[in-house]
């Protein structure tokens, strides 16, 4: 295979290069591409230095995919280039993920949906990802009617730059300075803020909505209705969400923790905790603190979580690719 990276130099594009080489993936080169601020810096690839290039036809040419960690717009341009080369195109940002002709994919829950791409595959959002992961094995044992979640998200988030407002703020905090900040809307050091995205005219955020859209695009289950609150929160790493689910008919917490159990990349944590310190920087989702709703007869609450940057982005894209080359 030959995999072009756009992004290659950001905290997804690194991580998806990352994930080739750890997967051991038959690759016989890899291009990656950035913006020309990068050109001519290198990126280390199984041993050796490889060179940060400027995106061209040329240089797509050839290649069998192509790995987006870009901004929508960026994505858009870059599409038809990608598509003129032949290439099949996995893209992480959100421009295409509620197309109707574009698979929206998580391999181990619908990846089969992948199979039937036109030259270009949508990886989801990473709140989205995480909890469909939790809820996937729940939802093949009985349809998800109505979905409360409140997600508790990393600040890398928001890139590298989240990490270091979060870190400096520390700082400033420990030294007895002023607070400054410049990513979030304010300090995120012993705080949280309940807005992430811009906002809709029904007062839900963009991050909010794509629990509903892409989570319906998933399951396969166009009626689901999901209310969700997106919250930043000061961690470095790992994504978290609570998460209430209501079913058609009844799920025990026996049934559910089975099904969790034995669904490929879920762990259950029966006794320990599910905490983003212990989530991070691998591709599994831990889900624990299962109980009946209080409310809802058929309903279930739980508690997961996940590493956004590999699970939630680069690792579920690298999966789509495997996905895709096991079922040649």
């Amino acid at each position: 295979m030959k995999i072009g990276i756009l992004g290659a130099t950001g905290a997804v594009g690194r991580q998806m290069l990352e994930c080739i080489e750890e997967r051991n993936m038959n690759v016989e080169e890899v291009r990656l591409f950035a913006s020309p601020r990068s050109l001519g810096k290198t990126i280390p690839f199984k041993g050796q230095e490889t060179p940060v290039e400027v995106v061209s036809q040329e240089r797509l040419n050839g290649l069998d995919y192509v790995l987006g960690a870009v901004s929508n717009a960026l994505s858009r341009e870059y599409r038809p280039l990608i598509e003129k080369a032949g290439a099949v195109y996995v893209d992480n940002s959100s421009a295409f993920r509620m197309d109707p002709d574009i698979p929206l994919v998580v391999p181990e829950i619908n990846g089969e949906d992948a199979l039937g791409h036109h030259g270009i595959i949508a990886n989801p959002n990473c709140s989205t990802i995480i909890t469909m992961m939790a809820l996937a094995p729940l939802a093949r044992i009985s349809k998800i009617t109505k979905l409360v979640a409140s997600t508790y998200q990393a600040v890398s988030g928001a890139g590298i730059e989240g990490q270091h407002e979060l870190e400096n703020q520390m700082v400033q905090i420990a030294e007895g300075k002023e607070v400054t900040h410049k990513v979030f809307r304010d300090q995120i050091a012993c705080n949280v803020i309940a807005e992430i995205g811009s906002y809709n005219d029904n007062g839900f955020t963009t991050e909010e909505m794509k629990m509903q859209n892409e989570g319906r695009k998933i399951l396969h289950m166009p009626e689901m209705k999901v209310d969700c609150t997106c919250v930043r929160v000061p961690v470095m790493r790992s994504h978290s969400i609570s998460v209430q689910a209501v079913f058609e008919e009844k799920i025990s917490v026996e049934q559910a923790t089975a099904a969790i159990a034995s669904f490929t990349g879920d762990v259950m944590c029966e006794t320990d905790l599910p905490m983003p310190l212990y989530t991070s920087n691998q591709d599994l989702v831990y889900v624990g603190r299962i109980r009946p709703s209080l409310i809802e007869e058929n309903g279930l609450v739980l508690w997961c979580c996940g590493d956004q940057v590999r699970k939630g982005a680069a690792s579920n894209a690298v999966q789509i690719i495997e996905y895709l080359e096991a079922h040649r």
